[in-house]
């Protein structure tokens, strides 16, 4: 039973070395080739994450109502681009949708939408590798040093979107 227990806390120890939590760096990860990347098939890199402040959502796009009122918020504040970014991360396996039509419909919405980067992950990659929730909106704030902000899985309340707004406008400066 002992054996049992140190195995299991072991593995949970193992799934959490790469998790982000918040006070900490954004840990680097690559999405490219057949894991994912940008909306041009280019590769994309976590650690391009610096000298301005980030939002971060990663998320099943069949869970994307979750995060529309927020996006619509940070989309309606106009920040300084050279300050601020929205970085939408797609989680492509997480849908029934094909990827095809998912890619171009989110890339005519790129256009719509204030500042913000579309990243597809097909294979779940970076879920795994930040181990964030699975079949979920997943938001994270990071500064412009890429510190951990802000990190919240599912849907924001109201007072929880005031208090990302402040985190934003507050490290902007």
């Amino acid at each position: 039973m002992k054996i049992k227990t140190i195995i299991w806390i072991l593995f949970s120890s193992m799934a959490m070395l790469h998790a982000v939590n918040v006070g900490e760096k954004l840990p680097n990860v690559t999405l490219e080739k057949d894991n994912g990347g940008n909306n041009l098939g280019q590769a994309w890199h976590s650690s391009s994450l610096k000298g301005k402040v980030h939002v971060l959502l990663y998320m099943d796009p069949d869970k994307r109502k979750e995060a529309m009122p927020f996006l619509d918020i940070l989309n309606s504040k106009h920040y300084d681009k050279q300050k601020y970014s929205t970085v939408a991360i797609v989680n492509l396996a997480a849908t029934w949708m094909p990827d095809a039509v998912l890619e171009t419909m989110l890339s005519k919405k790129q256009q719509e939408l204030n500042n913000t980067e579309f990243i597809f992950d097909k294979t779940k990659y970076l879920l795994k590798k930040w181990n964030l929730k699975d079949d979920a909106s997943n938001i994270i704030v990071c500064d412009k040093k890429g510190k951990i902000l802000y990190l919240k899985s599912g849907k924001l309340s109201s007072a929880e979107v005031d208090k990302v707004m402040q985190i934003i406008t507050a490290n902007i400066k």
